[in-house]
C-alpha cells in the first residue's frame, strides 16, 4: 500500500520494534512514550521519524495510530485521558491497541472512537521480544470487518499472522485463551523437568528427544535449555503474566468459564514474585520446584 503516516504510543519492548518497522517500510513514523528519552532514542536511529510529548500530537495528521502500552488505565490515558491521541485524531483515522487488557476496556474505546468518527481495534500481540523484533508477531484482532480490512496491510509489517476474530473485545478474549494455554504449558514443562532431574535422567537429551514426538511446542523449543541452567532473563515476565491471568480470571468469573490451572498457576507465579522474580521470565515456575 502506499506510504501512511502514523504514529506509534508506547517503545517498549515490544513497541520499539514494531515502530522500527513500520519505519523500514517507508511510513512516516510519529512516536510518543512517556519515557522522553526512548522516543529521542527512536528518533535518532529513525532518521525521518518524530517524537511529541504528548499522546494528542503524536496522533494529530496520522491516518493510524497504533499503542502498546501496561494496562487498561494506560490505554484509558493515551486514547481518552487529557492529552490523550483520540482528541488528536481526523475523522475517518483508524487507532489500533496492542496492549493486552480487557476486553471491557476495548468495547468502551471503540464506543468512544465511533462517537468520534473514528475506528478502533483491539489486537493484541503473541511472539514475545523476539517475534517483535523479527517481525513475526501474532496479532489478534476484534472490532469492523471494514476497519480491519484498511488496518491489516500496515499491521502486515511486523506481524507473521493477523485475523479478525470478530467483533469489539474479540481480540482481547483470544489474548486470554492464549495466556491460559500458555500458563499451563508452562507448569507442565517445569514439572516434567523437576521430574527427569529427580530420576536422574539428562534432561536436555530428554527434550531432545521428546520435541520429536507429541509433546512438542515452542516452549519445549525455546525454553528448556534456560530452564534447566535456571536463566529467567529472557522472555516475559511473570509480573506480567499475573497481570495477563488477573484478566482472564476476571472475564472467566464473568462469562461462568471455569479455570482451576490458570487460578492455580497464578498462584504458583505469587511464590516466584515472593522469591524475588518479579521480573523473571514466565519459565521460572520450575525455579519454585526446585528451591
Amino acid at each position: 500500500m502506499e506510504p501512511a503516516t502514523v504514529a506509534f504510543i508506547g517503545l517498549g519492548v515490544m513497541g520499539y520494534p514494531m515502530a522500527g518497522h513500520l519505519h523500514r517500510a517507508g511510513h512516516k513514523v510519529q512516536v510518543y512514550n512517556r519515557t522522553a528519552a526512548k522516543a529521542k532514542e527512536f528518533v535518532a536511529a529513525h532518521p525521518g521519524a518524530q517524537w511529541f510529548s504528548t499522546p494528542h500530537e503524536a496522533a494529530v495528521g496520522a491516518q493510524f495510530i497504533f499503542s502498546c502500552v501496561g494496562n487498561d488505565d494506560d490505554l484509558r490515558a493515551v486514547t481518552i485521558g487529557e492529552a490523550g491521541a483520540f482528541a488528536g485524531m481526523s475523522a475517518g483515522a483508524i487507532f489500533v491497541d496492542h496492549t493486552t487488557a480487557s476486553a471491557q476496556v476495548a468495547r468502551a474505546l471503540h464506543a468512544a472512537a465511533a462517537k468520534r468518527g473514528l475506528g478502533f481495534i483491539d489486537a493484541p500481540i503473541s511472539g514475545g521480544q523476539a517475534g517483535a523484533e523479527k517481525g513475526v508477531l501474532t496479532v489478534m484482532c476484534g472490532g469492523d470487518p471494514a476497519i480491519f480490512a484498511k488496518a491489516e496491510p500496515i499491521i502486515a509489517c511486523y506481524a507473521r499472522a493477523c485475523r479478525l476474530m470478530g467483533p469489539p473485545g474479540a481480540g482481547q478474549l483470544t489474548k486470554m485463551v492464549n495466556q491460559i494455554a500458555i500458563a499451563g504449558l508452562i507448569q507442565s514443562l517445569a514439572e516434567a523437568l523437576h521430574f527427569a532431574g529427580a530420576a536422574g535422567l539428562d534432561a536436555e537429551n530428554v527434550i531432545d528427544l521428546l520435541k520429536n514426538g507429541a509433546a512438542q511446542s515452542w516452549q519445549m523449543e525455546n525454553r528448556t535449555k534456560t530452564m534447566v541452567a535456571g536463566e529467567f532473563d529472557f522472555g516475559f515476565a511473570v509480573e506480567w503474566m499475573r497481570k495477563d491471568l488477573a484478566i482472564c480470571l476476571a472475564e472467566a468469573r464473568r462469562n461462568g468459564a471455569r479455570l482451576p490451572v490458570a487460578a492455580l498457576v497464578d498462584q504458583f507465579y505469587a511464590e516466584v514474585e515472593k522469591m524475588g522474580g518479579r521480573r523473571w521470565d514466565t519459565s521460572s515456575l520450575i525455579a519454585r520446584l526446585e528451591r
